[in-house]
């Protein structure tokens, strides 16, 4: 796993000490020799490479990461360029659509989103190929939880997007009245039609930054030979 850098890894510098960490490092060291994982250990920590911690404006909680060949690259919901785009994306590509008027996309790359201050981190941050969730209770979800109350303690404000009940669970770690979260149902074919289309998260949470003096992200996706 490639260290963290800058202030995450001021702010996170405590978690690599305690046990639950050295455990779970040296678990996932041994799944990469003997399995096949997602993402590539290179990619781990990409949601905290691409959104340094001063940078974070908006963050997007997922689960954990896509477990398809060639999709998970370490961004929640965003996969490669070259791959098919999953079906929660399509749903948030159409929601945005019917929000801010974006076109949808003919790629589910969503590393503008991270570059701009969107923290896009899975609760869990790898898994075995194929086995949805394989990678649950091993410790990820204690050094998630840590960057968690790490980003709830941010004097500053920060929209939190809280897709489905796993996301808002960690609902009452974040008590920062600075702080806005918006909460809707998951954003997969089960459960899109129970909420999150029609929620408006995308718009709420750039009339929030404006509102705070902040700039406001630009949610479209560009095709990849422009459109």
């Amino acid at each position: 796993m490639p260290p963290l850098q800058g202030q995450w890894l001021e702010a996170l510098k405590p978690e690599f000490k305690k046990e639950y960490y050295k455990e779970l490092f040296q678990k996932v060291g041994q799944e990469y020799q003997e399995r096949k994982i997602f993402p590539a250990p290179d990619d781990i920590f990409n949601a905290f490479h691409f959104t340094p911690l001063d940078e974070v404006k908006v963050v997007i909680l997922g689960q954990d990461p896509y477990h398809n060949d060639g999709q998970a690259h370490g961004l929640c919901f965003s996969v490669k360029p070259e791959v098919e785009i999953p079906p929660s994306l399509v749903n948030i590509y159409q929601e945005l659509h019917d929000d801010c008027g974006c076109y949808i996309p003919d790629n589910g790359y969503l590393e503008k989103w991270a570059r701009q201050g969107v923290l896009m981190l899975n609760t869990v941050l790898t898994v075995r190929a194929h086995q949805a969730n394989s990678h649950r209770g091993i410790g990820w979800e204690q050094f998630t939880d840590a960057a968690i109350r790490v980003l709830n303690e941010q004097d500053r404000p920060i929209v939190f997007l809280l897709w489905g009940r796993p996301a808002q669970m960690k609902h009452s770690m974040l008590n920062n009245p600075k702080h806005l979260i918006l909460e809707a149902p998951h954003p997969s074919p089960l459960s899109a039609y129970r909420g999150f289309f029609g929620c408006r998260h995308f718009s709420k949470t750039n009339e929030f930054l404006e509102q705070n003096g902040l700039a406001p992200i630009d949610w479209q996706i560009e095709n990849r030979q422009g459109i």
